[in-house]
């Protein structure tokens, strides 16, 4: 599966208080979307468009545990989420949901506007506005069986359905 889209770009720590704000915990996700990273950038739900790239520094989705905080990258539109690292639990919150995420030490090259492209099988990131590539982490098969079916609830659903 490759995604392509333009990038957004965030610096290192960015935490689930930034990426969800907790004064719109109250509202439906739909609405939480339209704040996501309202934090660091105010308008970030306005400008990413639907399949685009959130890239990001090292110990992305620290904080709190809230699952809320991939759910609203996830409806305001983004595709893929690529990092230097992830907090463990975020990590795991964006795959419970669908959202593929990438580790990639070199994402501090990417700058914001640029043109990529990912390919979730092999990990490869290709940078079409500057020309070069990067090598991302590798979601093991089963994992990536729940980022293609858009979540745990609909791969557990299936694995029900076949038992």
């Amino acid at each position: 599966m490759s995604l392509r889209g333009n990038a957004w770009k965030y610096g290192n720590n960015i935490n689930t208080d930034i990426i969800s704000p907790p004064q719109y915990m109250e509202l439906s996700y739909a609405e939480m979307a339209q704040h996501a990273m309202e934090g660091v950038d105010p308008e970030f739900s306005q400008k990413i468009k639907k399949g685009d790239i959130l890239v990001a520094g090292a110990n992305f989705g620290s904080g709190s545990s809230r699952e809320t905080a991939p759910i609203a990258l996830k409806l305001a539109g983004a595709g893929c989420i690529i990092a230097q690292f992830y907090a463990r639990i975020f990590f795991r919150n964006a795959i419970n949901i669908g959202l593929p995420v990438v580790e990639c030490k070199e994402a501090n090259k990417i700058q914001e506007g640029d043109q990529l492209e990912v390919n979730l099988q092999t990990g490869e990131i290709i940078n079409l506005t500057r020309q070069e590539q990067y090598q991302g982490s590798v979601l093991p098969e089963h994992i990536m069986k729940i980022v293609d079916l858009g979540g745990l609830v609909p791969y557990l659903a299936q694995k029900l359905k076949s038992n």
